[in-house]
């Protein structure tokens, strides 16, 4: 992992493509707040029901994100860490470091400035990804033990 440590007004020059796993993060997550809003725009009767819930009555790792967006555009914290703590705590997080990276891109695109970008090795990220993905398996057999 490393960060390019400097700042640049006016930057000239070739701008640095965003990865294209940071478009899909970004798409899933204007994606998912979209379908909260319409959620919630609804009276909670239009959403994407679980495949998995709906054939065997058990909660996959996801289970219940929807509901806990909605809870935190209505400000309701408590709600929305009930709904789905896992997604309550790594949706921000994520949702911080690829909105940085994407405002980074927009504002040298633009020209305007070029500010510090985070760049993972393949390896780097393949082990974020596959612990992010070990975290939810295990949080996806808990929650339905529980």
């Amino acid at each position: 992992m490393s960060i390019s440590q400097s700042v640049v007004l006016r930057p000239t020059g070739p701008v640095q493509p965003l990865d294209r796993r940071v478009w899909g993060l970004t798409a899933v997550g204007v994606g998912g707040f979209a379908l909260a809003g319409v959620y919630t725009l609804s009276g909670e009767r239009i959403g994407i029901p679980c495949i998995l819930h709906a054939t065997t009555g058990l909660d996959c790792p996801l289970c219940g994100s929807t509901r806990m967006a909605a809870a935190m555009l209505h400000g309701d914290l408590a709600a929305a860490w009930h709904f789905n703590p896992v997604i309550f705590v790594l949706g921000p997080l994520v949702g911080v470091a690829v909105g940085y990276q994407v405002v980074a891109w927009a504002l040298e695109s633009l020209r305007l400035v070029k500010l510090p970008r985070l760049q993972l090795s393949s390896r780097t990220a393949d082990r974020l990804l596959n612990a992010v993905i070990v975290l939810l398996v295990v949080f996806g057999v808990l929650r339905n033990l529980v």
